[in-house]
């Protein structure tokens, strides 16, 4: 089913499922509830519901008063203010006009009650997550500075400009809805190759599944032990390598290391049988064997991040079962291998809404990368979706130009087998955090058997990967792991360049499986999270070699520049 905008069914369906719970838990029957069965629920809520009720009468009254007395020049306590950093409200008029006033103090108000109310719900967790998260869409679309005429920003831009502001606005969304994509960036400010991706090196191996692209040399000397990065398959690798002021992969070669990487192919028809065996051996191991190859060394170091770690972490174990010691550490950035709090993305997630994917493209088909992108857009879209909005259409302005949020519109599609299978035994089964649960490739899979030092790197406010859920890594691999959590979330926090010296990362000696306890041992050091990371591995480089200009080997030549046209494939 086409919508606008590429919303997915999940996104559709996760509503519906979110109403139905609220109706039941009220006591109101539903499908599967007509006799009121499963009512009883309803019953312990409704005291808590009366009580936040009342109290929201005591404020609304309190609200109203602030906003009269302040109108009159008289001193007022009990007005509501945003949240620090919500900068919806920054206009003089949302403190200096009495309607306006009073317009985001009730606005203020009420969305603190829907969010009260559901808290005060008695329900299963799974559920009030899924209920949470879609109040928290009404919410944020519901804000007066979504609509033309109560955005006192928007008004005077339209005055200001005799109504030229509402007409492009009007041009920008028939635009959007042309193309079915909410513009988000200025898509034509970068070209990858030119603009981002710009790291010099070389494809050096490429199948239907990737290209394994060599970077040259920076420094005359060079560890004896090559980087091999896999990056998530879900977006593509140059968020790694943006611009040289912020480019991973540029601290990576200027700190002396052979760096290859991993560009996965950008999905089309032709790749929908694609599974997720196929990731694993054709993808990460057989990067291995040919970093391994073409570098000489005894061992390679590797790096995984979100679910290019979950495929590494996998073709890791397979490798340790099969007793291959080609690998010397792993550092997995942002990674979940135990699913059972995946955060908001959980809300998409159960067995009707897998099993219909199953059903559709589980034997053959693409997951189009638009709508696996509205997702992850709603679940910023207090920061993605709604100030683009007001931007763009009501404001009409042109998009900003922003590299990373170039990368973030640049998506990627998905193999349809490869997909369904991640989905059901990682999201809905969690089968990967169990020894020998899941067969992958002919052979059991056991994370235990992953006893090489680790670096795991969770960020405090990832909304992809909660850190919670990433610090039980450390209870899966059988080496030694050491866990850094660092600031921000599951982008920012990760590109955090060292230069910069901004944000901080907390570090601790402490083993547990609590993180709350770990955290509360834990040390909070200034900058970035790339220092310590590159002190770590020093360890496992081996010693310093004159470094080779001739990127690849005689059995694996030097073909196309970086980045290479795979990593220039649009979705369609």
């Amino acid at each position: 089913m086409n919508r606008p905008f590429n919303m997915p069914d999940e996104f559709v369906d996760g509503f519906m499922k979110a109403g139905a719970s609220l109706w039941r838990s009220l006591g109101w029957p539903v499908d599967d509830d007509r006799d009121g069965t499963k009512a009883s629920s309803a019953l312990s809520s409704s005291a808590r519901i009366a009580e936040l009720q009342a109290e929201h009468l005591k404020r609304l009254y309190q609200v109203t008063e602030h906003v009269i007395r302040s109108a009159a020049g008289m001193q007022s306590e009990g007005g509501l203010e945003p949240a620090r950093g919500d900068r919806r409200f920054n206009a003089t008029e949302w403190r200096d006009n009495s309607l306006y006033s009073l317009l985001k103090q009730s606005y203020l108000l009420n969305s603190r009650y829907c969010t009260d109310f559901v808290e005060a719900l008695d329900m299963d967790e799974r559920e009030k997550h899924r209920l949470r998260f879609f109040t928290r869409q009404l919410v944020e679309a519901m804000s007066p500075t979504n609509f033309t005429a109560t955005n006192p920003d928007v008004i005077k831009l339209a005055t200001d400009t005799e109504g030229q502001s509402l007409r492009a606005g009007l041009d920008n969304l028939m635009a959007d809805l042309g193309k079915g994509n909410l513009t988000i960036t200025d898509e034509s400010a970068f070209e990858v190759g030119k603009d981002v991706a710009t790291s010099k090196g070389a494809v050096v191996f490429e199948n239907d599944l990737f290209q394994l692209i060599q970077y040259e040399p920076a420094t005359e000397q060079v560890a004896a032990r090559p980087l091999l990065i896999v990056p998530p398959c879900i977006n593509k690798f140059y968020i790694l390598d943006l611009q040289p002021a912020n480019s991973f992969v540029g601290f990576a070669v200027e700190h002396g290391l052979t760096v290859f990487m991993v560009s996965w192919r950008n999905p089309d028809a032709s790749c929908g049988h694609f599974g997720w065996d196929d990731y694993v051996q054709h993808g990460a191991m057989r990067a291995i064997e040919i970093t391994q190859s073409i570098s000489g060394a005894d061992k390679i170091n590797v790096v995984g991040w979100c679910v290019g770690g979950t495929i590494l972490s996998s073709a890791l174990a397979l490798l340790r079962t099969r007793g291959d010691e080609s690998v010397a550490s792993v550092t997995l950035l942002t990674t979940m291998l135990d699913f059972r709090e995946p955060g908001d993305l959980g809300v998409f997630v159960d067995e009707e809404s897998v099993r219909q994917r199953e059903q559709t493209i589980g034997n053959g088909g693409i997951y189009r990368g638009a709508e696996l992108g509205f997702v992850f857009q709603t679940l910023r879209s207090k920061e993605l979706i709604w100030p683009n909005v007001v931007n763009h259409y009501l404001k009409g302005k042109p998009p900003e130009r922003f590299d990373l949020l170039f990368w973030n519109a640049d998506v990627t599609n998905l193999p349809g087998p490869m997909y369904c299978w991640y989905i059901r035994n990682m999201y809905l089964e969690n089968n990967l955090r169990n020894p020998n649960r899941l067969k992958m490739c002919g052979a059991s899979v056991d994370l235990g058997r992953v006893d090489l030092p680790a670096y795991v790197l969770a960020t405090v406010e990832d909304h992809i990967v909660p850190w919670r859920s990433a610090y039980r890594t450390t209870g899966l691999f059988g080496g030694d792991t050491r866990f850094v959590l660092g600031a921000s979330g599951h982008i920012a926090g990760v590109i955090n360049p060292a230069s910069k010296n901004k944000r901080s990362y907390w570090v601790s000696a402490n083993r547990c499986d609590d993180p709350a306890t770990w955290l509360a041992s834990a040390d909070e050091k200034p900058g970035s999270w790339w220092n310590d990371w590159i002190g770590w591995l020093k360890a496992w480089a081996e010693e310093q070699l004159p470094a080779r200009t001739q990127l690849g080997s005689n059995v694996y030549p030097p073909g196309e520049p970086a980045p290479g046209r795979y990593v220039k494939a649009k979705a369609n």
